[in-house]
């Protein structure tokens, strides 16, 4: 079990403080932020044909800290059903506080990357929620030196893709909540053999990653038994195909809308790779590494189905699960064409 109030309260005490914004500039941000969601979300539901018939409404837009809760939140609805039922005894609230800490110190380290998300598990009801990092999207336009409405718009556009991803196919959020359940139900309900496996794999699995063999899911992967091979596969396609999708919409959207997406698109490229030793390493430790791979693979099987089958085609994929790609058909999209178009 994991403490997630405590996990939300060491996050936010050890996050790094944003960059040096004055109150006039930050509020604009702010209030600017809030309102290009809506703007973009008109221009990714015009060119993928998803959600007319929704609202429109706002990004929360948050600061580090306010991340850090948001994320804890949602983790804590996505995951709490599929972990067992806290047991009795002393050492209980001792092992949820670990793990609560263990895990703040993770989203700190995430907190100051993140520009943004939609999180289906988030929000006041936990139906769903948008959230904008403001200080991140700042620090970043800073960074890369780019005009600073176009690059706020732009990401506006990856984050409401994933948002109408979930809020116009009904039936992704329930799959997707129904896929972890099982992963992380298979992981928790390890018996000790299990687990000694588990401890006895790690070892190579980090001399693994030192040769970079990790195959391009990080570490998670390297970790999963057989049995839970089927689901892993399933949950990281479904994900390499929604950031894609995301990526290939911003930037298509984007030279109507965005002038300098060329530009912006080249310079975040490069950021993505970059940072020094230490940050490179906890990204693949945390798979963060693999993440950046799922956009560019995502991106190109969006690319090549969409100019193979056009828009309406590519739309196929979000008919039911089974017209999700499997993890080999991400690497070769022809193959998911032919298996949905003849």
């Amino acid at each position: 079990m994991v403490d997630w109030s405590l996990a939300a309260s060491t996050g936010a005490l050890l996050v790094r403080g944003g960059p040096v914004v004055d109150r006039e500039e930050a509020d604009e941000a702010v209030a600017e932020l809030r309102d290009l969601t809506i703007e973009a979300e008109g221009h990714v539901r015009e060119l993928t044909g998803l959600g007319f018939d929704l609202p429109l409404l706002p990004a929360e837009v948050v600061d580090r800290p306010g991340w850090v809760r948001s994320a804890a939140s949602g983790l804590d609805a996505l995951t709490g059903r599929a972990l067992p039922e806290a047991q009795g005894g002393p050492l209980a609230p001792v092992l949820a506080g670990g793990a609560g800490v263990q895990t703040g110190l993770v989203l700190a380290f995430l907190a100051s990357r993140v520009l943004g998300q939609y999180d289906p598990f988030g929000g006041p009801e936990r139906q769903g929620q948008l959230v904008l990092v403001a200080p991140n999207v700042v620090a970043a336009q800073r960074a890369m030196d780019v005009p600073g409405h176009d690059f706020r718009l732009w990401v506006c556009l990856h984050e409401c893709t994933h948002r109408l991803q979930f809020t116009a196919v009904t039936w992704l959020r329930d799959y997707f909540a129904d896929e972890v359940e099982r992963l992380i139900g298979g992981l928790a309900g390890r018996d000790a053999d299990g687990l000694s496996d588990l401890v006895g794999r790690l070892p190579d699995t980090i001399k693994q990653i030192g040769k970079g063999k990790t195959g391009g899911a990080g570490l998670a992967e390297l970790l999963q038994s057989p049995s839970e091979r089927a689901v892993f596969d399933r949950l990281l396609a479904l994900s390499t195909l929604l950031e894609g999708h995301a990526d290939f919409v911003m930037d298509a959207v984007g030279p109507r809308v965005v002038p300098s997406v060329e530009l912006i698109r080249s310079r975040f490229t490069a950021r993505r790779k970059g940072g020094g030793l230490i940050d490179r390493v906890l990204r693949s430790l945390l798979g963060v590494d693999a993440k950046m791979r799922q956009y560019e693979q995502g991106a190109k099987f969006t690319k090549h189905v969409v100019e193979a089958v056009g828009m309406d085609g590519f739309n196929a994929v979000w008919t039911s699960p089974n017209t999700l790609p499997t993890r080999a058909e991400i690497t070769d999209p022809a193959a998911w064409v032919r298996r949905l178009h003849g």
